[in-house]
């Protein structure tokens, strides 16, 4: 079989398996959806393209080198289950995304502690930044960026535009920020790392996550699962860690109400696009509640841990969520199966969408309908939203097509496009 043959072989294998592997995993979730998954006796379906995987990763390099990538792309659209074995041990922590402007976007390759690195995406196109970037972030509106480099944080009025602050770092590694959130004049920022969460303004710091333990000597601000979120207007924060309550804050870091988690430790928190409502979502072990309060008449504001109460509404009760978007009309949730989900703000479930490993980031375009999601894969997904499926590969429900992803693998020296 001369080498043409054997690429028209090994696509046509690619394309036959992957249809067949989408539709069974498809037709699963449905029935388990449909009829619960107590009630589900068959099989889970097989993906069995791991062979076949080494010789598209080949070909899919020689088609980043010569610039043939669509053409690619349509004899092989892309999977995750085939390369599982070489995400385990390439794929890498993308996070800290970042919408820009023009289907452009800013972000970060690396976890805390290790040597990261800064990008722009735009068009299909993969820009290197500073070396000395560790942290990006975007005010909820105004456009104000955030960079954490060299021992400080600067705000930006529109990327790469006018220098409206800097401010020094409170007493924190610089390599262990894991998110940087300005205000949306620029002139505070949260700073979120297990070493505490830190309001910064132009007179200084306050740690205002976690509460000290005043009677411990030997106290620190250590914790875990840190996160926090900044409401539209900037009027509230929501933050937490493993060992916390939800806390909602004001937006000068004094307590507006607790809630305590209806899982067993605070994971993530997320505000509306028109901040009426926060979304909490806590977490045990693969598994999570996400609720959803109002933030009319929030202050003062209680509720106890694992206790059912009318003043929240059960935005899903299965997954721990890792990274959220807020859109005019919905929330999409990332979770750590890989998967992306739509909830209305009542906690109807409206579509899913499988990429892959833990979801680690998210952005939206402003007018909704351009999504990047990232995760430990080490790969970025473009979405296009509501403009219906390209292909039959595609596992969930959603009507929405990958442009493109883009694959970060730590052996690779330089990224693929796919």
């Amino acid at each position: 079989m001369n080498l043409a043959d054997k690429n028209i072989s090994l696509q046509t294998e690619w394309q036959s398996l992957g249809q067949s592997y989408a539709k069974e995993v498809n037709a699963m979730i449905d029935f388990g959806e449909q009829f619960g998954w107590d009630n589900w006796k068959g099989d889970e379906p097989a993906d069995n393209r791991e062979e076949a995987a080494h010789e598209v990763l080949t070909l899919l390099k020689k088609a980043n080198k010569e610039g043939t990538i669509t053409t690619f792309r349509k004899s092989f659209p892309p999977a995750y289950a085939p390369f599982v074995n070489i995400i385990h041990e390439q794929g890498q922590n993308i996070e800290n995304l970042c919408y820009i402007s023009n289907n452009t976007i800013a972000f970060i390759v690396g976890s805390a502690y290790e040597k990261r690195r800064a990008y722009l995406l735009s068009e299909g196109s993969i820009i290197r930044l500073r070396d000395n970037i560790q942290s990006i972030g975007r005010s909820p509106q105004n456009n104000i960026y955030a960079i954490a480099e060299n021992g400080a944080i600067t705000t930006y009025k529109g990327w790469e535009g006018n220098k409206v602050w800097v401010f020094k770092l409170p007493p924190v590694d610089e390599q262990s920020i894991s998110q940087i959130i300005p205000f949306n004049n620029g002139l505070a920022v949260i700073l979120i790392s297990p070493e505490g969460i830190y309001l910064l303004n132009t007179n200084g710091h306050s740690l205002i996550h976690p509460v000290p333990d005043q009677e411990d000597l030997d106290w620190t601000p250590s914790i875990h699962m840190e996160h926090a979120a900044l409401s539209a207007d900037n009027s509230f924060i929501a933050l937490g860690d493993q060992s916390s309550v939800h806390r909602i804050l004001n937006n000068q870091g004094a307590a507006v109400a607790e809630i305590g988690p209806q899982s067993s430790y605070p994971h993530y928190a997320l505000f509306s696009k028109n901040g009426q409502q926060v979304v909490l979502n806590s977490c045990h072990f693969y598994n999570g509640v996400t609720i959803g309060i109002s933030t009319t008449g929030i202050h003062g504001l209680k509720i106890e841990a694992h206790t059912q109460d009318n003043r929240y509404t059960v935005i899903d009760e299965n997954c721990r969520v890792y990274a959220a978007v807020a859109t005019t009309s919905y929330y999409i949730m990332g979770d750590v199966g890989g998967y992306i989900k739509a909830y209305d703000f009542t906690g109807k479930l409206m579509w899913r969408y499988f990429l892959g490993s833990t979801i680690t980031g998210m952005t939206i375009s402003d007018d909704e309908n351009t999504l990047w999601v990232a995760a430990c894969s080490g790969m970025i997904h473009q979405l296009k939203l509501n403009q219906g499926q390209r292909d039959d590969h595609t596992i969930g429900n959603g009507d929405h097509y990958e442009e493109f992803r883009v694959i970060f693998w730590k052996n690779e020296p330089q990224p693929l496009i796919w």
